[in-house]
């Protein structure tokens, strides 16, 4: 049946479908662009913008494709808003991850943290959003002109012919373009086997990144062309001139034995050829001792005063060794990247989307301490102060050779819902055993911790912050409030020292034990959205993409040390573990290290080698690096040789090249177990239900637990 409307009723006239066209890509580069605006560890005007604006054209033709598939305007309606939605909150969580935590993470990561994001710590996830409205705001922009103009931008029609075939021209050339320049450019590793989120979104943008993680979760991220990253990668050493010749720190091992795939053949050429570590006049200085290796949290060398710490200045600047150029590089892994660092001397990776550590859980890992230790008759045990579970520390810990107690597994905290817990009272409660052990049975041991008390927010309702607030305020009456806060919640690490030392002097056996502390990672969360109140803290100037950023601390002491020796060589957590198994005389092949023992002197200063001292700090624009012969700042691709050293016009191309390789080869040993392989270590333990154990109850937090910053 006609109707005729009147004037004032009739019909509006048909959107125009243009709009609802272009919409999912403009919405799509929109976001790209914000993202990357916002993130200012990344130079907006690079190559790279090329990039992504070309994968987001692809991405948005395959998006407006999508749409039209249902039949039915509603239905096609409902899918737009779903998506739009979904990218928004994607958008966001990942702003949230790089701006706080300095790091984009996989779909993949997230989806395992996400129970214990949501149960942990939402209070300080609603602070985080708080604190990220502006971006927040407008990142919802598209949705709202989707809401306010969606008579114009829902695709209420069905997709022409014409239409269909031009979006998927569009599609098939923008994402072979984009490819074909990722893949002959300088991007490629990233691009493909060293394929990592966080330097993902930087090169391609974030839906770019999304599109790899599935295409690799499904297919297998490339194999590493390790013959090709070594070649021209001098991995000899230089012998150090000297009155005695040393031996190496390395094992018998017969590389042209082992057989496998072409991945498992580039493993034993490299590894057979390098060099290993020469020993020197440390080694074996600390043989027989006991040793105690503390990863400290968020810890800086800024705290360190001879007024308010003096039994860490004590230990670190009066005492032991003295370590003047010491770095804890940003591996982009949070806390687990730095603890994998200190424990086994490997560079943290991803291996196949998930965390190095992680995947080592099932690896054989010789020459962890807790390993080497334990097949010495020592007492290993491990101890972390707070969840017990959190970066599935319950199998990697115990496969590092440690027994291994936190919050709910053994270690009973008494900080009710105050977070976080105290290091102190930690060490209170674990320190008197195994110290009598030793001192009734003759049993050694070495004793691992994992701290919580420097752990961010440094508010005020921070238990650690609010527990030596007067002493951090009347030391720095005049610095800000995050600064205060930072400084009041690491003198819980000062008083846990001081009763450590107490404990071993008076049983008289601190001259029997060896302390080692560094830290997880500097304190990110110092670095807001408004204010880097680090440049407060250290009193320099620089930001991320600077090498002095990462400047840290390594105490090593032990009490029968009575001159401090003064250490100038560049060293960084790669390095503490080869280096203390030189300094107690273990049985180690340095050659399957990352790292180096820092007292090693096989090598020659201006010459690029596999044995050199060699810092790596990962920056969002790049590998800073130092050696003996200078420093490399990636943000300004400047090499700015030390006085009196001249090196020759591709010392920077050849030390670039070393750094890939030792990347390419310390992802590999943990990607094929290579360890149990080239060393014939037992045979893997069967795949297990890898379901998060029942923890014992505890007193529910009402404060963000340790999860608080860690959540990825």
């Amino acid at each position: 049946m006609n109707q005729e409307f009147p004037k004032h009723l009739a019909a509006p006239p048909s959107p125009k479908k243009g709009w609802s066209l272009c919409f999912p890509t403009l919405a799509l580069l929109y976001h790209e662009l914000l993202l990357r605006a916002f993130d200012n560890t990344i130079p907006f005007f690079r190559i790279t913008l090329l990039y992504t604006v070309i994968f987001t054209l692809a991405a948005g033709a395959l998006v407006t494709l999508l749409l039209h598939l249902p039949r039915g305007p509603r239905l096609r309606g409902g899918l737009c808003y779903t998506l739009c939605s979904l990218w928004t909150v994607l958008l966001c969580v990942e702003y949230c991850c790089k701006s706080y935590f300095k790091t984009y993470f996989g779909l993949g990561y997230m989806a395992n943290m996400a129970g214990q994001v949501m149960t942990d710590f939402a209070a300080t996830a609603v602070e985080v959003v708080l604190a990220r409205l502006p971006f927040i705001g407008l990142s919802l922009l598209p949705l709202l002109c989707l809401i306010l103009f969606r008579r114009h931008l829902l695709p209420r029609e069905q997709l022409g012919k014409g239409a269909g075939i031009t979006l998927l021209v569009i599609l098939v050339l923008a994402q072979t373009l984009g490819s074909m320049l990722c893949l002959t450019g300088k991007e490629r590793d990233s691009y493909t086997y060293n394929y990592t989120p966080d330097y993902a979104v930087g090169i391609c943008g974030l839906n770019a990144t999304v599109r790899l993680e599935v295409q690799y979760a499904i297919f297998g991220i490339p194999e590493a062309p390790l013959d090709d990253i070594v070649d021209g990668v001098d991995i000899n050493a230089v012998d150090h001139p000297s009155l005695e010749q040393y031996d190496y720190n390395k094992m018998e091992v017969d590389f042209a034995s082992l057989t496998g795939s072409s991945a498992i053949q580039s493993l034993n050429r490299y590894f057979g050829a390098k060099a290993a570590s020469q020993q020197n006049e440390y080694t074996g200085l600390f043989k027989g001792k006991n040793l105690i290796l503390i990863t400290a949290e968020a810890f800086s060398p800024y705290v360190i005063s001879e007024e308010l710490t003096p039994t860490l200045y004590r230990m670190t600047q009066k005492e032991g060794f003295v370590f003047n150029n010491f770095y804890q590089p940003g591996w982009g892994q949070s806390t687990t990247g730095g603890e994998f660092a200190v424990m086994t001397g490997l560079i943290p990776t991803w291996v196949n989307n998930n965390l190095s550590f992680y995947v080592s859980h099932r690896n054989y890992m010789p020459f962890a301490l807790g390993n080497q230790f334990r097949a010495l008759g020592y007492n290993t045990l491990a101890y972390h102060n707070n969840s017990y579970t959190y970066y599935n520390r319950h199998l990697t810990h115990p496969n590092l050779g440690y027994d291994f107690y936190g919050v709910g597994n053994g270690l009973q905290m008494t900080g009710g819902s105050n977070w976080p817990y105290s290091d102190e009272e930690m060490f209170r409660l674990t320190v008197e055993n195994y110290i009598a052990d030793y001192v009734d049975n003759g049993t050694p041991f070495h004793t691992y911790y994992m701290t919580v008390s420097g752990h961010a927010n440094w508010g005020w309702g921070n238990a650690m912050s609010a527990k030596h607030r007067e002493e951090a305020v009347a030391a720095y009456p005049d610095a800000s409030q995050p600064v205060q806060g930072y400084i009041a919640a690491n003198l819980e690490i000062e008083y846990a020292l001081r009763y450590l030392l107490e404990q071993l002097e008076t049983a008289g056996i601190a001259d029997d034990t060896v302390i080692c502390m560094t830290a997880d990672h500097y304190p990110y969360a110092l670095v807001t959205e408004e204010t880097d109140y680090y440049c407060e803290l250290s009193g320099i100037n620089d930001t991320e993409n600077n090498i002095s950023r990462y400047r840290n601390t390594l105490l090593l002491w032990c009490g029968d040390m009575e001159v401090p020796v003064v250490v100038d060589t560049p060293c960084s957590t790669i390095d503490i573990i080869p280096t203390l198994s030189n300094l107690f005389g273990l049985e180690y092949d340095s050659r399957f290290l990352s790292g180096r023992d820092i007292f090693a002197a096989n090598y020659s200063p201006t010459y690029p080698t596999t044995s050199m001292p060699l810092v790596i700090l990962p920056t969002p624009v790049g590998n800073s690096w130092i050696t003996p012969a200078g420093t490399y700042e990636a943000v300004s691709h400047t090499f700015t040789p030390n006085p009196g050293v001249a090196v020759g016009g591709d010392y920077v191309e050849e030390v670039n090249a070393v750094i890939d390789a030792k990347y390419a080869y310390a992802r590999a040993i943990i990607q094929y177990d290579y360890l149990r392989l080239a060393l014939n270590g037992p045979e893997a333990p069967p795949p297990v239900e890898e379901e998060v154990p029942v923890e014992e109850p505890v007193e529910e937090n009402t404060e963000p637990t340790q999860q608080q910053n860690h959540w990825f």
